[in-house]
């Protein structure tokens, strides 16, 4: 194995977010491409992990302070991902069905401690093991203290000259904690501890963009957006670019391939437009909604970051302006946003229905019978949604930030090669004026529209283009 990447999230096994689905993808994509790849998560107690079988390969135990925990590292059984999957099974620290949360959302309160233990124990098990890995991939700042670890740390400095990819999915999250957690640390050089501080707090994040040997985002503009705005990590990101590059997320074709979706009932036979009819009218069976109109879907989390806040009042400000247009809600998230959008059902029946919960199926017939997909997002890294509706025939209309803004071509900018509708700033002016295009794009222009639509399906976004740029990072270490 190459390249071994370690991450609190792989689709299927364990999946939050864009993270699960990028660690799920991007290491099938390596091997079909001769570098052999791995993944190791925590073990959950996820449906996908109760119902696949694991072989143990090795035992251990690391000390956290004056205690020490037991774990074991298992392998899922067949490589049914595409790529072999470890888990480390650590007793009372992950044996949960949540990944981050418990049942009402939220967070554990021993975070720290359980992602410290993981880290710990994938090094044990590496320094312990016979063919130690060519290249260490860490993703997000739940594995952003491996690099430290294995520059600093006794006890993993035999680990030292493997090189270090450290992957930012979602700069808004440092996993800081407070100085006064120290004592879950391993012991490491005492000069090293000004790599762990930033603003006066141990800060993971940080610490994985000080030590990796590079470091990636997962679009070009977001590593441009980054050192303008990343929660106060501008001048580190910016001091540290000569070491970075931003690399575009690719999708699982395979998994999102709407001629051969496990999770349609109607599959794509060469006519997109009986394709999408057909898949509305499945959509019809679970929601409540005029058939006859424009369906704009957003499927996501219902948090700021996704620019969710926005829903309500921009849903309000089109309907009531009498707009000919549907919106269907598929996610769940703040609570207070929840209540505020089932309670706006009542009033626009037949425009706007919702189903407020995390579902893959429904999901994915969304992608399938929906005309539009709405991402207003505040804050978008790469941002897989819009390539799924794409490849479904699903019209994005997007705000210019991120992956999107990289994705996304406006219609009107480029006539020839546009994909989508963009708007610039995330207001209701701007929010309405680019439904109100949508609207008039469906209704008004349906040759247009129709031309639109096959021109996105036949765009490519899968991994191949992806995996070879991160392929060009790998050889830098060997040559």
């Amino acid at each position: 194995m190459k390249v071994l990447h370690i991450s609190a999230e792989c689709y299927p096994a364990a999946k939050a977010g864009g993270l699960g689905d990028v660690v799920g993808s991007l290491p099938k994509y390596l091997n079909k491409a001769g570098w052999p790849a791995g993944v190791v998560i925590p073990k959950y107690r996820s449906k996908w992990m109760e119902e696949n079988k694991f072989s143990p390969i090795f035992k251990g135990a690391i000390r956290i302070h004056n205690y020490y925990i037991p774990y074991i590292i298992e392998k899922e059984i067949g490589d049914a991902l595409g790529f072999p999957l470890f888990v480390v099974d650590i007793p009372g620290k992950f044996d949960r069905s949540g990944i981050y949360n418990d049942a009402s959302g939220r967070g554990y309160e021993d975070n720290v401690e359980r992602y410290i233990a993981f880290q710990m124990a994938v090094l044990q098990w590496i320094s312990g093991s016979p063919g130690t890995p060519s290249i260490l991939h860490c993703h997000d700042h739940h594995s952003g203290l491996i690099p430290f670890f294995i520059k600093h740390c006794p006890d993993f400095k035999s680990l030292g000259k493997i090189p270090t990819v450290f992957t930012i999915h979602n700069g808004e999250y440092h996993g800081s904690f407070g100085w006064q957690n120290l004592y879950l640390l391993p012991w490491f050089e005492q000069g090293a501890r000004g790599i762990l501080d930033w603003n006066n707090a141990i800060n993971p994040l940080a610490t994985a963009i000080k030590t990796a040997w590079r470091f990636t985002t997962v679009s070009k503009s977001y590593l441009e957006e980054l050192k303008e705005w990343s929660n106060g990590l501008e001048w580190l990101i910016q001091h540290e670019q000569y070491k970075s590059v931003g690399i575009l997320n690719g999708i699982d074709t395979q998994v999102w391939d709407p001629a051969t979706d496990s999770y349609l009932i109607h599959h794509l036979k060469g006519d997109p437009t009986s394709f999408k009819n057909k898949n509305k009218q499945v959509l019809s069976r679970r929601f409540v909604f005029d058939s006859r109109l424009p369906v704009i879907a957003f499927i996501g989390r219902l948090v700021r970051e996704k620019g969710a806040d926005l829903l309500p009042d921009l849903i309000s400000k089109v309907l009531d302006n009498r707009t000919k247009v549907v919106f269907l809600i598929l996610g769940t998230g703040e609570e207070a946003l929840m209540d505020r959008l089932w309670s706006m059902k009542r009033y626009y029946p037949d425009r706007l229905d919702l189903a407020l919960e995390y579902n893959e199926e429904l999901a994915h017939q969304l992608y399938a019978g929906s005309d539009f997909l709405l991402m207003p997002s505040r804050v978008e890294p790469c941002g897989l949604n819009q390539m799924y509706a794409m490849r479904y025939g699903t019209i994005p209309i997007v705000r210019s930030v991120g992956g999107l803004k990289d994705t996304v071509v406006d219609i009107d900018r480029d006539p020839e090669n546009g994909s989508g509708i963009r708007f610039d700033d995330f207001n209701l002016e701007d929010g309405q004026r680019a439904i109100s295009r949508a609207a008039v794009l469906y209704a008004k222009q349906k040759t247009q529209f129709e031309h639109l639509r096959n021109r996105i399906m036949a765009l490519d976004y899968s991994w191949e283009e992806s995996a070879a740029n991160y392929i060009q990072i790998y050889k830098q270490f060997f040559s």
